[in-house]
């Protein structure tokens, strides 16, 4: 890929400040005037999911757009107490294997949104095949991930993950791939709108 080269694997996304620039995008730019986030909630609820496990949820931009019984889950404790100051429920790591309802099966699906790109695939593949396991036979898996312009936003981008990249994780997860498109936008588009995002959707076979 020109111009797009995997980087050393950095540290950071636990951190309170990647907590604290997450919030500050939030309020940035377009975002202050316009609803720039709607093409995005269109487009998760247009899925139909039902009860998301929402892998890497952040701050829970994606998680407030989910069925209301949805969990979110991330590594960075800062950002799952922000979840919670919003109403969410979310859980770090630890705390969703204890948690009483999310075991396995219980989730209709499961959405993993610009978390791929910040790790190596051999890690990418071990988070996808710890989580798996809770969404139920037949369920959805949906994989999102930043196109040119979007990777090149974030130093803690680690990897470029395109269609290609996606296709693998769907198989080396044992998904059915459903589809994949460019959203909002063609594909071209996505060298210079920095929130144009690869999507891929697929289903948990049965075992």
């Amino acid at each position: 890929m020109a111009g797009i080269q995997d980087r050393p694997r950095e540290s950071g996304t636990e951190s309170s400040e990647y907590t604290q620039r997450l919030a500050h995008l939030e309020q940035s730019g377009l975002k202050r005037f316009l609803p720039t986030q709607a093409p995005y909630r269109w487009n998760l609820r247009r899925l139909k999911l039902g009860r998301v496990l929402d892998v890497g949820c952040g701050l829970g931009r994606n998680l407030l757009n989910c069925g209301p019984d949805s969990v979110g889950v991330d590594h960075n404790e800062h950002s799952v107490a922000t979840c919670r100051e919003r109403g969410l429920t979310a859980y770090t790591p630890d705390e969703l294997a204890k948690a009483e309802d999310c075991g396995p099966g219980s989730f209709d699906s499961l959405l993993c949104a610009h978390v791929l790109e910040h790790m190596d695939e051999e890690l990418a593949v071990t988070v996808l095949a710890q989580y798996l396991p809770l969404v139920k036979p037949g369920g959805n898996v949906v994989l999102i991930t930043p196109q040119e312009a979007g990777y090149r936003t974030d130093a803690t981008h680690v990897r470029f993950v395109g269609f290609e990249e996606l296709r693998r994780h769907a198989e080396k997860a044992g998904l059915g791939v459903s589809r994949t498109y460019s959203f909002p936008f063609p594909r071209s588009v996505g060298k210079v709108f920095p929130y144009n995002e690869f999507v891929l959707v697929g289903t948990v076979t049965a075992p």
